[in-house]
């Protein structure tokens, strides 16, 4: 009789636990916005969660699933799914948002004024000092930036300072010394070591020069890692960002990222894509795919790298640069290694995103796709290209031909719109940031950001999206304005599309039953202002899995 007592006993304890877990929550009195899975866009006004997943929706919310509900009045704010970010790199961010920042910097000299105001008067002797954000287009005098200047304030310490871009790096004389570069030193394939008329390293090493000295860099430890996913998942929930597609990831970021998400640690989604370069993919192929119990973390995908960024020079194109005669820009993975990397990927049944800016580099990976195809026919699906910047008219039908998924970033039109032109001429711009003609053939486009390059702000992206003018409202009419989308069209890349993009439209990307509680709350209705004031709404609250985290 005891003994079924405590049987009795247990089962009542462990009931009870059950019940208490299961937590109903009713968000009411909103002004919501969602698309359906068929890209609709939903009106509604409250929305009923139970722990991590919706389980109501309006007239869907019956009467016996309210018992015991908290509510929350949300006060007539307008609700949105979480915002998805397809294109990012959330340790960089972090590490940004640690380390010097010389976004909007106006000229060279005001670069090195914020490095000396952050290192201060007394920099570690054996201290690298780490920044980004440079961008010699925008400054006073539109030119690299030289050595020297470095030099004059830390002649003793190690300066590697990455363009806006993350495709060059401008660095003092202590790390070319470091990493043995000086007049007689070649450029390696797919990069530049920049020279002066005299034959001296002048300080900028460009794309795959760069990795000359990035391999010198102190590998952060845990300890840093944690501080700058810390920084970066704070920064992006703030901003209404609720999941992420971390572009190429290292063996160390692979195995961290496990780590994270095995102890809960993972407050934003991340679906990352595997570094292509990195020396142990092999072996990260062969650990399979990896979904972590809560949907927090998602690694199925390889980044590969094909060129390098237009307004460095270095996206690889067709013809030469209109300002620059003798240059094709630079193949970052040479042409023939391209077929074995397709297979390598596409044959461990990984998806593959694949980095293309310039037309030439496009081209040669719709080919490479197309051919591999062939070979894999059980793994066609959803493969990307990140960026998809400039591409030769004559290929953007490929896309939906291969069922390639075009990656883009709405700030990168308005951020490179100033020297676009410049690089390729009038005539390329008609296959450049065609947001509009790809929805038009049926592409889905997964739009983000490429954070820390442009600010992560998501609403920064939907303003770009839907009306091709930057921070000032310029140019008036928008530039290529016939490329730009609608703001349902911009929503559905930021969310719908963008979980398509990641094998995750089963439960992410719309505010319907069964998906997941990832939803933010905004101070306007970005569907009834005028479109220039997208830019600047904030987010209130944003929810990740059924709970509140900003």
């Amino acid at each position: 009789m005891k003994q079924l007592l405590s049987l009795c006993c247990v089962f009542i304890v462990c009931l009870s636990l059950n019940i208490a877990h299961a937590s109903t929550t009713l968000i009411t009195n909103v002004n919501g916005y969602t698309l359906n899975t068929q890209g609709k866009l939903i009106r509604f006004s409250q929305l009923l969660v139970e722990d991590d997943t919706i389980i109501g929706v309006d007239d869907g919310i019956t009467t016996s699933q309210l018992t015991g509900a908290k509510r929350i009045d949300g006060l007539g704010n307008t609700l949105l799914p979480g915002l998805i970010d397809a294109h990012g790199h959330l340790l960089g961010l972090g590490q940004n948002l640690l380390e010097v920042d010389l976004r909007g910097t106006r000229s060279e000299s005001e670069a090195v004024e914020r490095v000396a105001n952050f290192v201060g008067s007394q920099p570690k002797a054996d201290q690298w000092i780490v920044g980004r954000g440079w961008n010699q287009v925008l400054w006073d005098i539109p030119v690299f930036p030289v050595k020297a200047t470095l030099d004059n304030i830390l002649p003793n310490n190690p300066v590697v300072l990455s363009r806006i871009d993350g495709h060059a790096l401008w660095v003092n004389s202590k790390a070319l010394a470091l990493a043995g570069i000086t007049a007689s030193t070649t450029s390696p394939a797919g990069g530049e070591i920049v020279k002066d008329a005299q034959g001296q390293p002048t300080g900028v090493l460009i794309d795959n020069a760069m990795l000359l000295v990035e391999a010198l860099l102190p590998v952060p430890d845990n300890t840093q890692l944690k501080a700058q996913l810390d920084a970066a998942t704070e920064h992006l929930l703030s901003v209404g960002v609720t999941a992420m597609h971390d572009a190429g990831i290292s063996k160390n970021t692979y195995d961290f990222y496990q780590s994270q998400s095995r102890q809960g640690n993972l407050d934003v989604r991340v679906y990352a894509m595997i570094a292509a370069t990195d020396p142990q993919l092999p072996d990260m192929l062969n650990g399979g795919h990896i979904l972590d119990p809560q949907y927090m973390l998602s690694i199925r995908s390889v980044k590969a790298y094909g060129d390098g960024a237009l307004g460095s020079r270095g996206a690889a194109l067709l013809a030469p640069y209109s300002d620059d005669h003798d240059n094709h820009g630079l193949l970052v993975t040479p042409q023939e290694q391209l077929p074995t990397l397709f297979r390598q990927v596409l044959g461990a049944n990984f998806q593959l995103n694949f980095h293309a800016i310039g037309d030439r580099a496009n081209r040669l990976a719709l080919q490479q796709f197309a051919k591999t195809f062939g070979e894999f026919p059980e793994n066609t699906e959803r493969h990307r290209i990140e960026h998809a910047q400039v591409v030769a008219v004559e290929d953007i039908p490929l896309f939906k031909k291969y069922g390639i998924i075009p990656s883009m970033q709405p700030t990168h039109a308005t951020s490179d719109m100033n020297m676009a032109e410049d690089r390729i001429g009038s005539q390329r711009l008609q296959g450049a940031y065609a947001w509009q003609t790809f929805l038009q053939q049926g592409s889905r486009i997964a739009f983000g950001s490429d954070f820390p390059v442009e600010l992560a702000n998501p609403f920064h992206g939907l303003h770009a999206a839907v009306t091709r003018q930057n921070s000032a409202a310029e140019p008036k009419d928008g530039w290529i304005a016939a490329e730009r989308v609608t703001l349902t069209q911009a929503l559905r890349g930021f969310t719908l599309d963008a979980a398509y993009a990641g094998f995750q439209d089963e439960y992410l990307g719309t505010l319907e039953v069964g998906k997941k509680a990832d939803f933010i709350l905004i101070d306007r209705d970005i569907f009834t202002i005028k479109p220039g004031l997208i830019r600047d709404t904030k987010v209130l609250q944003t929810w990740v899995n059924g709970v509140r985290r900003f």
